[in-house]
């Protein structure tokens, strides 16, 4: 089976390149720094590195608890953050600089991985949420580096995926010193994968440990100062291809009886901005960018978010936060953040990358599922409208992510026991 995998790596390896390339001509990133998907780049003194991966902005912010609380237990050792995609490269240098070496994750071939761990030998890998690469879990345990999952999930998607190639990644899970799960759910599921019961903590959410910085609060009662107090705001997170249509319907049934009412959408990824922004103005809408306004004047009507790392900021400015990924069968995005905010939450019917999360933040009335956009407009005006409504249901929704603290010190206690044996 491993020689298949192999196989099939290296047949599909020209193609992936050609798909950077082509994203390159929309997102110039993919066109840098190609030689680290193969393992190569300058190296200054990572020797003996805590390494920690995530794939995107969302496992980077995921994980940014965790990187704190490594940096802090172990302030000698150098840090190493891997990511996927530009996006998540560019979040890894806004929350830590230059105090963390950031590179790409090699592609999951048997040289590629030979020469990234040659040239990083870290002391330590921690693989954040769910990634796992074969060949990659067979050299950490051949050069003797202790890895753990953190923040381990794993949707019913992903296990039917996985189990396609059920022995190669029972083989590979055999290599993991420890996964720390989200959730009993997603611990049964790598049960399910092959993983030993002897392997498996549950340890919950990281993101439920992410601080929410006082400078992202200030930031958005400026802005709420910038376009008017009294108004009317909702945003729109996160969104794909197919949800923006809806959410532009829905704010136009709100706009009937709110025509003050100002709508904030984020695009789920930054090559859509410019279609977004062109949807929005398609049908007429005062519209204002982030990159052009900085921030939206009186009369605007629709904001697209074109930038990166900013949602915490917006999210503290508006009223009610419907968060995508959840209309189309992406399979939905983090709740936690306006929870986090005692911002009431709306989701579509498609929520199984957050499964627990999102229903604890139902059950507890911080939350309200939607099926479709006249039914997100009519949410969305009614919590408008309903003052008491909306401090009712963002209280329970900061109480479900309070309750839930604590992650990253079950997670750090395996860490220094790793690090120990």
């Amino acid at each position: 089976m491993r020689l298949i995998y192999n196989c099939a790596m290296y047949l599909f390896t020209p193609l992936v390149m050609l798909r950077l390339m082509a994203r390159g001509m929309r997102y110039g990133d993919y066109h840098v720094r190609w030689r680290e998907r193969f393992g190569r780049f300058p190296t200054p003194r990572l020797n003996g590195c805590l390494w920690v991966h995530a794939v995107s902005v969302g496992e980077v912010n995921a994980a940014e608890p965790l990187i704190k609380a490594l940096m802090e237990a172990y302030p000698q050792a150098p840090l190493m953050v891997t990511t996927v995609t530009p996006t998540g490269s560019e979040r890894v240098r806004q929350l830590f600089g230059d105090r963390v070496h950031s590179v790409y994750l090699p592609y999951d071939l048997p040289f590629a991985v030979r020469s990234f761990l040659r040239n990083t030998r870290p002391r330590l890998a921690v693989i954040v949420e769910t990634e796992i690469w074969p060949n990659l879990y067979f050299a950490c345990r051949r050069h003797g580096i202790p890895l753990l999952i953190a923040n381990a999930r794993l949707s019913e998607r992903s296990l039917r995926g996985y189990a396609r190639m059920s022995s190669l990644v029972k083989s590979a899970l055999r290599c993991v010193s420890h996964i720390a799960a989200q959730s009993r759910t997603d611990a049964a599921r790598y049960r399910l994968l092959g993983a030993e019961p002897s392997q498996l903590t549950v340890c919950g959410n990281l993101k439920f440990d992410m601080p929410v910085p006082h400078d992202a609060l200030q930031a958005g009662k400026a802005m709420r100062e910038a376009w008017g107090t009294g108004r009317p705001v909702w945003i729109a997170a996160s969104t794909h291809e197919g949800e923006e249509m809806a959410v532009l319907q829905a704010h136009l049934d709100v706009m009937r009886r709110l025509p003050d009412a100002l709508l904030l959408i984020a695009p789920r990824h930054p090559e859509r901005f410019k279609a977004v922004e062109s949807s929005v103005r398609s049908l007429g809408f005062q519209v204002g960018t982030r990159s052009t306004d900085g921030v939206p004047g009186h009369n605007t009507q629709c904001f697209v978010i074109d930038s990166m790392g900013e949602l915490l900021r917006f999210f503290a400015a508006c009223d009610v936060a419907f968060v995508g990924g959840s209309l189309v069968p992406i399979g939905g995005h983090n709740v936690l953040e306006p929870a986090a905010l005692s911002k009431p939450v709306l989701v579509g019917p498609y929520t199984f990358n957050f499964e627990e999360i999102t229903q604890a933040l139902l059950e507890a009335t911080g939350g309200q599922r939607v099926a479709t956009s006249s039914e997100l407009g009519e949410q969305v005006l009614s919590l408008l409208r309903d003052h008491a409504r909306r401090e009712s249901m963002g209280t329970a929704a900061r109480h479900v992510f309070d309750s839930e603290r604590g992650s990253v010190g079950k997670v750090m206690k395996l860490v220094d026991r790793l690090l120990q044996e």
